[in-house]
């Protein structure tokens, strides 16, 4: 994709973004965010990347809500930006921040079994001579 038509698909989500927000009162949206814009070679079509916070019933009613608006969003898009076409919208489901979400826990879950390993039982330490390390150091200066 050439750098204007990536300047263009950022505006386009901005915009987008901002009257999903603003203007769209289907409640059946929810938590959705946008989370990338893919544009068609000839700009006329866009496919929208959406997440979704909820289960997957509540993320099929959000698309489908969207997909229902899209028109309404299209004219709306066309008002606050200039060009040519407007592109025609596709809402398309984005399982990408699932996917981080679940390997950012796998990922805190594997370091603390780590940590876990790493560290012993405390109450069991005793240094090479055999004394033990939690009581407090002896003076041998008196």
């Amino acid at each position: 994709m050439s750098y204007r038509a990536q300047r263009l698909a950022h505006e386009l989500r901005e915009k987008l973004s901002l009257l999903i927000a603003r203007e769209l009162r289907d409640p059946r949206v929810g938590f959705a965010t946008l989370t990338g814009l893919d544009l068609s070679p000839d700009r006329r079509y866009a496919r929208v990347y959406v997440s979704v916070f909820g289960d997957p019933a509540e993320q099929r009613r959000s698309l489908d809500a969207l997909n229902e608006a899209s028109g309404f969003l299209r004219r709306l898009l066309g008002a606050s930006v200039r060009l040519r076409y407007t592109p025609e919208l596709n809402f398309v489901f984005d399982a990408s921040v699932e996917q981080g979400a679940r390997m950012e826990r796998i990922l805190d879950e594997l370091k603390l079994d780590e940590l876990k390993q790493e560290t012993p039982d405390e109450s069991a330490q005793t240094t090479p001579d055999g004394a033990d390390e939690s009581s407090e150091p002896r003076s041998d200066a008196h």
